[in-house]
């Protein structure tokens, strides 16, 4: 399915301009849909005249008209008369008849688009709202549609979407299910959803809604207004904030309403974040737990590294000082893999990072016998959990130290580390699950009846850690000189983390009569 941007772009001629002000709109109308309990579907014009869908919205307050959703359809016969006289008259124009849709009557109707300062049209939207309900529409209906007619008058002169429309796709902004106030010209609530009242009273005042000023009710009740919070709570302005005490928050996104100029009022869209502000909070107080700990077991496990180096001074055999000298190097790896969790919110690593320090450790050891050794990382290992990144971390450290050891002579050489990570298709994907690795040098080459299985604790550990991770491993001459490692892993998938919980779905209160949900 096309997306507005592809629409816009291979079907239209708009200007910058325009193009930006539909974004804007498109961003902006959930808000509208969800006050009209319709679907609202944006049409504009080809060079041939025809008019196509550019998007498609469904209210969350109710039941939408279509299910097949329109993008990229164009206009058919019956709508398309309407469309093109609202375009050309620049006014909103109603359907005739109502139309049926499978068993139920649906009212439509076009409105101009015209962005702000402009004297022509761009596009046009047309709403389509349900007439099958028979009863007699509760004052949330009501007052839901006459924001939503006001909302409608205002795109069709361009003054809406507003300036600061995009403060409704901000984290944790409130939608119509929320909470809508509805306020007059001077700043007074004229009504209150139920869902708004909640969370007006859940700040501590107790009083009616209706009639009362926010800004000077509140004050008293939350952690201080400044200048700006005033004039979004009276819907002065287009603009979002924040309102809290010690025991409750509530959002609250402004959007004033005009006509022919003049402020007749204001929606005030608010929401309850008290809960979510806490699980915050929590979240906050456990990651700053998790990184401690890390910090300390990163400090824990260098110490640990520091008495095996000391000891391994003070032995006398070789074998026995070099044994204790690899056990520090491999407890030095992990502790690299815990100082980067460390610095991060998350359980995952950027592992680059840890790839090219561990590099540079180990051609800084090298260096320190004149080996001359360089190091060289190429392509991206990309993000992965902790869980992936411990045991990939000693796998790469002990093949690096391998090819320092035995593949660089004295003149030293080039040690060469390659990432890719790639799909499950083996295409190049950089969060993709499968990681492709290569280490090269420019060493004699493998020696006679070399068995991996066979060689020292380094290689075992090798073999047993790229087995966990569920790759394969070999080693090969390299046709250009050299030793060539190749191995693959499988990474566990990163789940990506809802702050929200959920956010942005509408909550019900229960009867449509009395909720914010509206029609059902």
């Amino acid at each position: 399915m096309p997306t507005l941007a592809d629409v816009l772009d291979e079907q239209t001629g708009l200007d910058d301009a325009a193009t930006e002000w539909l974004h804007d709109l498109v961003g902006d109308w959930q808000l509208l849909s969800d006050l009209s309990f319709g679907d609202l579907v944006l049409w504009v014009r080809r060079p041939d005249e025809q008019w196509v869908a550019a998007a498609h919205v469904r209210p969350t307050t109710g039941v939408g008209i279509f299910v097949d959703d329109l993008v990229g359809r164009v206009a058919d016969h019956e709508r398309l008369p309407m469309i093109q006289q609202a375009f050309t008259e620049r006014r909103l124009v109603p359907g005739g008849h109502p139309v049926w849709h499978g068993d139920a009557p649906v009212r439509e109707e076009a409105i101009p688009v015209r962005p702000r300062g402009a004297t022509q049209p761009v596009a046009v939207v047309t709403r389509h709202t349900s007439h099958a309900s028979m009863r007699t529409p509760s004052r949330l209906e009501v007052t839901y549609l006459a924001t939503a007619d006001a909302l409608v008058r205002m795109i069709a002169t361009g003054a809406f979407p507003t300036q600061a429309g995009q403060t409704g796709r901000r984290r944790g902004a409130p939608r119509v299910g929320d909470g809508v106030l509805r306020l007059g010209s001077d700043g007074a609530v004229l009504y209150a959803s139920p869902n708004a009242v909640s969370a007006v009273h859940r700040l501590g005042y107790t009083g009616a809604v209706v009639g009362a000023r926010l800004a000077e009710v509140l004050a008293p009740l939350v952690d201080g207004l400044d200048e700006e919070q005033v004039p979004v709570l009276s819907g002065q302005l287009p603009w979002a904030t924040e309102v809290r005490n010690r025991g409750a928050s509530m959002t609250v996104r402004s959007i004033p309403l005009s006509e022919a100029g003049r402020r007749t009022g204001a929606v005030l869209l608010v929401r309850d974040v008290g809960e979510l502000r806490r699980r915050e909070r929590e979240l906050l107080t456990k990651d700053a737990t998790i990184r401690e700990i890390h910090h300390r077991v990163k400090n824990n496990l260098q110490a640990v590294a520091a008495v095996l180096r000391l000891q391994g001074r003070r032995l006398a055999d070789p074998m026995a000082r070099a044994a204790l000298d690899d056990a520090g190097r491999r407890v030095a790896t992990i502790a690299l893999v815990h100082d980067t969790l460390s610095h991060r919110l998350d359980d995952t690593i950027d592992f680059g990072l840890i790839a090219q320090r561990g590099l540079q450790a180990a051609i800084d050891v090298a260096n320190r016998s004149d080996a001359r050794a360089r190091g060289r990382l190429r392509g991206a290992f990309g993000q992965m959990r902790s869980d992936d990144a411990t045991p990939l971390a000693m796998v790469l450290a002990e093949l690096v130290q391998n090819a320092v050891e035995h593949g660089l002579g004295e003149d030293g050489g080039v040690v060469e580390v390659e990432a890719r990570r790639l799909a499950a298709d083996g295409s190049p994907d950089p969060a993709g699950e499968r990681l492709e690795v290569e280490v090269r040098d420019g060493g004699p080459g493998l020696p006679a009846g070399f068995e991996p299985g066979q060689g020292g604790l380094g290689l075992r550990i090798v073999l047993s850690l790229v087995d966990d991770l569920g790759g394969e491993i070999a080693w090969a001459d390299d046709p250009a000189g050299g030793t060539v490692v190749r191995f693959h892993a499988r990474l566990r998938p990163m789940e990506p983390l809802d702050p929200e919980d959920g956010a942005g779905e509408a909550p019900s209160d229960g009867d449509p009569d009395d909720g914010d949900r509206g029609r059902a």
